[in-house]
């Protein structure tokens, strides 16, 4: 076996702080980092969201242009690098990660991110961090970060991938994952579910590190992708009859005004085309009734209701958390949709009474980890049994909904085996329903593999990784 070149020596380590010492200079004028800062720290402390806490805050202290643009590179960036960056920085310290003061931890991941995977110069990388440490935590702590930066400057990101990375010939998929700043059961799934640990592996994870564009859903009746897209200046969709692309640096698509008129909604493609495929599949007699059996926030019912209403149907939605039912309230505006709060395994509703009926099921998430940066780290193996069970027990739940000789579609924004093909395998076989081909019902759409199940890719389609299957219930 052909062993790696030697690895270069490691720098020596700085010690962390025992407590603040010496007095903080006033706060430093750095509203992009500051805003990224402040948005780590969310996350870290509070479990919050990237995607939701950093516009909260732009808007607050009203940064704009460049400084909006490089608070939120920052940002995503250092989220999504962050189990990368917790290598490089525990090689640069003398103690665990762990025994580092929470709020100094933020600022070197932040700090570590501009100078591995930037164009920002070294002096000011560090010299920028190390004057937020200091404004924040006094003098002592500004002096232990600007030791451990400087010893991050002494490799570049792939020499630092090489030091710190499982071996490649050994563990191809830690490396892999090391490189790409994944979990490694996260590479392994992701592995597992393209056939491959070679390159379209590697081309996975890394479309997960790209920032992507908005996606735009047009609502049906109400405006088209080509009239979408005039409003916005964006382009239409490759592949949904409703979609817009919007460059990723287009600003807050809730200030465009076709989605503050309704006329749109943020809807990645992915999700668009599996609602859509739903209202493709035919069916023999009746198709007057729609349910979306998981329906919060609404997007999906939204658009299934629109396109229900165009049909003739009327559409259902089935809610479990009321905060949540209210927001599908709030999105379908006018739209005739019955929304009801209640867990969807037990909904009350009548039993074979819906004709088409989607099962936009909780899952681990694994397919947005590009728009959900901190999700990567968050998500943990033992995530995946519970929610598996959870999925059966609701697609189980919505083939009883079902008329005989309708059809549900089971839908996750996940390519994990045993959240997809193991799901409905095992749902199948349990109620004789029949699996059909569901990729004629994704048209134009290339590389969607072998079938009966679609499984969509960023690197494949530019949509998250989003999974489809069409069960008919037997009639």
């Amino acid at each position: 076996m052909t062993q790696r070149s030697s690895r270069p020596s490691r720098p020596q380590r700085a010690h962390p702080p025992r407590g603040r010492t010496g007095p903080a200079r006033p706060p430093v004028d750095d509203p992009a980092r500051q805003a990224a800062l402040d948005t780590l720290r969310a996350v870290r402390q509070r479990d919050a969201y990237a995607n939701l806490v950093l516009p909260g805050i732009l808007r607050e202290r009203r940064i704009t242009g460049r400084d909006a643009a490089l608070a939120t590179e920052l940002t995503y960036g250092s989220l999504r690098a962050q189990g990368l960056l917790d290598a490089v920085l525990a090689a640069c310290t003398d103690r665990p990660l762990s025994e580092v003061d929470g709020a100094v931890l933020d600022a070197l991941r932040l700090g570590a991110y501009q100078l591995l995977r930037t164009r920002i110069p070294a002096h000011a990388a560090v010299a920028s961090t190390v004057d937020l440490v200091r404004a924040d935590r006094g003098s002592g702590a500004a002096g232990f970060a600007n030791a451990v930066l400087r010893r991050v400057t002494g490799q570049d990101e792939a020499a630092w991938v090489e030091e710190v990375a499982p071996d490649e010939d050994t563990d191809p998929i830690g490396y892999v994952a090391m490189a790409n700043a994944h979990p490694r059961w996260i590479a392994q799934a992701f592995a597992e579910a393209l056939g491959s640990r070679g390159e379209p592996l590697r081309e996975a994870l890394a479309a997960d590190d790209m920032r992507p564009a908005v996606h735009l859903a047009a609502r049906p009746g109400e405006c088209s992708a080509d009239e979408l897209a005039a409003m916005t200046g964006g382009e239409a969709a490759p592949y949904s009859p409703y979609g817009v692309h919007l460059d990723a640096g287009a600003g807050d698509p809730g200030d465009l005004d076709p989605v503050r008129q309704r006329l749109a909604a943020v809807q990645d493609e992915g999700s668009q085309l599996c609602a859509v495929a739903l209202t493709r599949v035919p069916l023999e007699g009746r198709d007057e009734r729609w349910l979306d059996l998981c329906a919060g926030p609404g997007g999906k019912a939204v658009l299934l209701g629109s396109l229900a209403v165009l049909s003739g149907a009327s559409m259902d939605a089935v809610e479990k958390a009321p905060h949540r039912a209210d927001l599908i309230r709030k999105a379908a505006g006018d739209l005739p949709i019955t929304v009801h709060v209640a867990d969807g395994r037990e909904s009350g509703l009548e039993e074979g009474g819906f004709d088409r009926v989607l099962v936009d099921a909780p899952c681990t998430g694994l397919g947005a980890l590009r728009r959900r940066p901190e999700a990567r780290w968050r998500r943990q193996p033992s995530d995946v049994a519970p929610l598996a069970r959870l999925q059966r027990e609701l697609l189980t739940a919505a083939l009883t909904l079902v008329r005989p000789g309708g059809v549900v579609a089971y839908v996750v924004c996940t390519p994990h085996l045993s959240e997809t093909v193991g799901v409905v395998a095992d749902v199948a076989r349990r109620t004789e329903a029949e699996w059909l081909d569901a990729r004629e019902f994704f048209p134009g759409v290339p590389d969607l593999g072998d079938g009966p199940q679609v499984q969509l890719w960023p690197h494949k389609h530019g949509t998250d990784a989003m999974f489809c299957a069409m069960l008919r219930r037997p009639v």
